[in-house]
C-alpha cells in the first residue's frame, strides 16, 4: 500500500506540474482521475449489493460528515444492521493532498450544481450562475472542501434553543463537538473546549508563510486578540484549525467509515448508488428507499428508520420527489403530495468576496501550483506536515470581526459578523486552471483582472459575512430524480448584505496598512475588476461592484429542511430531526440548521451526526415490544 501511494503520488504530481508548465493533451480532469480504480481497490472492500427488498434496521442516504458519523455510531450496536448509500465514489490520492483542493470541484467528486442566474451577485460568472460545489463521494463535502474547522458561536446554538429547538443550546451541543474531535492543537491540549481522543483529527496547519504571520500580527495590532475561535471567545484572530492529520486531508470517511468498514459485518456501504425515492406507505410511515446502481433499480427496506443525510440540496430534493413538500412545487412536476411541508422554501448561504488582493516582497510564499516539487512530495509522504502540499488550498489564518456596519446598526447582536480569511492564493496562483474554472468565472475576469499576477508574490483577504439577510430556495425542475434541483440563493437581495461585506473589505484594507503588513510591502493590487471600470478604484461604489462581481460561495448552505418547533410554520423537521407528518424518517445534515451559523459548516455537520446518533439510540433502546425474528416477521407482514 505505502509503495503504491509513493509511486502514484510522485508520478501524479510530476505529470500535473508538467501539464501546467508545458501543456498536455490530457485534461486536468484526466490527470485527477489517474489511479482512481486502483486506489479504490486498496481502500474499500468489494461491493456487496443488497438483494431485492432486503431489510436493514437503518438506511442512511448520503455519506457526508453527518452520514459517516451516523454509520459509525449506529453500527456500534452489533444487533443493528446499517446500510449507507453514497451516490459518488471514494477518495483518491489527489483528495488526500490539501494543496490541490481547488482542483477537486473539477472532478466527478462534485455534484457540479450551479444557481439560477442571479440579479445582484455572481455577475462575473458565466450566465451569472454561481458555482455551488457539493461533495459527491464517501465523506461528502469533507472530501473536497477547504478543511477549515470552525464550530460557530455559542449564541448561534443558544438562539436555536430559545426558538423552541430544545436540546440544541451551546452547553448541550458542545459535548457532541468534542466527542468527534481528536485535537492536536499546540497550547490547547488541556482546554475544556477540546478533546484529544475522538476520531476526527483537528490540527493547526503547519505550513505557514510570512504573509500569515504578518496577517495575525496585524490583526493583534488592531485590537483583535489571538484566540482559539473554537474556545471561550470567537472574537479575534488565529492561524487556521483544519481537519487534517499530519498534513493530509482527514475527511469524515477517513475518520469514521474506512477504519471500521472491514471490521463491522453489520455495516454495509454502497457507492455509486443514487437514491431516487423514499418509500412512504398509506399510514405515512417511511419503510425503505429505491435506488439505482449501475443502471439497475433496487428496493431495500428499513425496520426502524430511513435517515436522509444527503445535504442541503439533495435532502430536500429527495423529500419532494417522495411527495413531501409544498403543494405548488409538487403539482407543477406531477408528483402526488403526501405531506404539505415548506421543504426547500428557506435557504441561507455565506457568500464571500475574492479580494482585495495584495502584492508583497515575500519570497516563495504564494501557493503557485508549479512550485510543488518532487522534494515537497517526498517530505510529505515521509510525514512532514510543513510542506506546501499541506497548505489547505492556501488558507492560513482567520480574523473574526464585528463590522462597523453592524456596530452602527445597534441591532443588539454582538457575535462576529464577518470573517477575514488570509489566503496565499488568488485566481492567478493556479494560472487559471482551477479556481477560475471551478468558480465558473468568465474568461475576462481572469485574463483582464488577474493574469498579470502570474508569477508575482501576492495574497488575498477573502471577506465572508456570517449572518446574511437574503434568503433563497430549492425546488424541483421536474420529477426525474437525476435532474439537478433548481437553486436560487437570491444573494444580495437584501442590500444590507452588500454593506456588511463592504465594511469587511474596509477592515481588510485597514489591516494592510499596519506596520506588520508593511514589513512585507503589502501593496493593494489596483487592476480594476472587469465590469467595474466605470467606478473610481477604491471608492465604495467600486467595491460594491466588485462584491457583486467576484462572488464566491464556500459550501455553507443551510435551512432547506429547517428544524423548528411544531408551531413554526417554516419548520420541516422537529428538534429530534424527525420529518413532520412522516414516521420513521429523519433528516440529519446541515440542511436542518434554521439560520446561518457563525462558522464553516463541516464541524456542525459532524456535531449533528453525533447528536442525532444519541437521539436515535435512546429512542430505539426503549423499543421492547418486539425483537429478533418476530420483529422481522411482523415487519414483512405489514408491508
Amino acid at each position: 500500500m505505502l509503495k503504491f501511494r509513493e509511486w502514484f503520488s510522485v508520478e501524479l504530481l510530476l505529470l500535473f506540474i508538467s501539464c501546467l508548465e508545458l501543456g498536455s493533451s490530457q485534461s486536468i480532469e484526466d490527470i485527477l482521475k489517474l489511479g482512481q480504480d486502483a486506489y479504490n481497490e486498496e481502500r474499500v472492500k468489494p461491493v456487496e449489493l443488497p438483494t431485492e427488498n432486503e431489510c436493514f434496521d437503518f438506511i442512511i442516504v448520503g455519506a457526508g460528515p453527518a452520514g459517516c458519523v451516523l454509520a459509525n455510531r449506529l453500527s456500534e450496536n452489533p444487533n443493528w444492521t446499517v446500510f449507507l448509500i453514497e451516490a459518488g465514489s471514494t477518495e483518491n490520492i489527489v483528495h488526500d493532498i490539501p494543496a490541490l483542493t481547488s482542483y477537486l470541484p473539477l472532478t466527478e467528486s462534485n455534484w457540479n450544481y450551479t444557481s439560477t442566474p442571479q440579479k445582484k451577485a455572481c455577475l462575473g460568472m458565466n450566465d451569472k450562475k454561481c458555482a455551488l460545489p457539493r461533495g459527491k463521494l464517501l465523506g461528502g463535502s469533507s472530501g473536497i472542501n477547504f478543511m477549515i474547522y470552525n464550530r460557530g458561536n455559542r449564541k448561534d446554538f443558544d438562539r436555536m434553543a430559545e426558538a423552541g429547538n430544545f436540546g440544541w443550546s451551546y452547553e448541550e451541543v458542545l459535548p457532541y463537538f468534542k466527542r468527534s474531535e481528536r485535537a492536536n492543537l499546540e497550547g490547547l491540549r488541556d482546554s475544556p473546549y477540546h478533546n484529544t481522543s475522538g476520531l476526527q483529527s483537528v490540527e493547526y496547519v503547519k505550513y505557514r508563510t510570512q504573509m500569515a504571520e504578518a496577517f495575525v500580527k496585524a490583526s493583534v495590532d488592531l485590537g483583535y486578540p489571538q484566540t482559539d475561535y473554537n474556545g471561550e471567545s470567537q472574537f479575534g484572530t488565529s492561524f487556521v484549525q483544519a481537519t487534517t492529520q499530519n498534513g493530509h486531508r482527514h475527511s469524515a470517511a477517513k475518520a469514521f467509515v474506512l477504519p471500521i468498514l472491514n471490521q463491522r459485518k453489520n455495516l454495509r456501504v454502497l457507492t455509486f448508488a443514487t437514491v431516487t425515492k423514499v418509500l412512504i406507505d398509506e399510514s405515512l410511515s417511511a419503510y425503505g428507499v429505491n435506488f439505482v446502481h449501475q443502471g439497475k433499480s433496487y428496493t431495500i427496506k428499513a425496520r426502524k428508520e430511513v435517515i436522509l443525510s444527503a445535504g442541503t440540496f439533495n435532502s430536500p430534493q429527495l423529500l419532494m420527489l417522495s411527495g413531501v413538500g409544498p403543494r405548488d412545487v409538487l403539482e407543477a412536476v406531477g408528483i402526488q403530495q403526501l405531506v404539505d411541508l415548506p421543504v426547500g422554501q428557506t435557504m441561507y448561504d455565506h457568500m464571500s468576496h475574492i479580494g482585495p488582493t495584495f502584492t508583497t516582497n515575500s519570497t516563495g510564499a504564494t501557493l503557485f501550483v508549479d512550485r510543488i516539487t518532487p522534494d515537497d512530495n517526498a517530505r510529505y509522504q515521509a510525514g512532514d506536515p510543513s510542506t506546501r502540499l499541506s497548505s489547505i488550498g492556501g488558507v492560513e489564518a482567520l480574523t473574526f470581526i464585528r463590522s462597523q456596519q453592524s456596530i452602527s446598526s445597534n441591532d443588539g447582536d454582538d457575535r462576529p459578523d464577518v470573517e477575514l480569511i488570509l489566503a496565499s492564493v488568488s485566481l492567478a496562483s493556479d494560472y487559471g486552471t482551477a479556481l477560475k474554472e471551478s468558480g465558473n468565472f468568465k474568461d475576462d475576469i481572469y485574463t483582464t483582472g488577474f493574469k498579470s499576477l502570474e508569477g508575482t508574490e501576492h495574497f488575498t483577504i477573502m471577506v465572508m459575512p456570517f449572518h446574511p439577510k437574503s434568503t433563497g430556495r430549492v425546488w424541483l425542475a421536474d420529477s426525474n430524480p437525476f435532474t439537478p434541483p433548481l437553486i436560487d440563493p437570491n444573494y444580495f437581495s437584501n442590500y444590507k448584505d452588500i454593506e456588511v461585506m463592504l465594511s469587511g473589505i474596509k477592515e481588510g484594507l485597514r489591516l494592510a496598512e499596519t506596520p506588520a503588513m508593511m514589513s512585507i510591502n503589502a501593496t493593494l493590487f489596483t487592476n480594476p475588476v472587469p465590469g467595474c471600470e466605470n467606478f473610481e478604484f477604491g471608492t465604495d461604489d467600486y467595491w460594491r461592484c466588485s462584491i457583486q462581481t467576484l462572488s464566491y460561495t464556500l459550501h455553507h448552505q443551510v435551512a432547506t429542511c429547517k428544524m423548528g418547533s411544531s408551531s413554526d410554520p417554516s419548520a420541516v423537521v422537529s428538534p429530534q430531526l424527525k420529518v413532520y407528518g412522516v414516521r420513521k424518517l429523519r433528516v440529519v445534515d446541515t440542511s436542518i440548521l434554521p439560520a446561518p451559523p457563525t462558522a464553516h459548516t463541516n464541524a456542525a455537520s459532524l456535531m449533528i451526526g453525533e447528536k442525532a446518533a444519541d437521539m436515535i439510540k435512546s429512542e430505539w433502546s426503549e423499543d421492547h415490544y418486539v425483537s429478533g425474528l418476530f420483529h422481522e416477521i411482523l415487519f414483512n407482514f405489514q408491508k
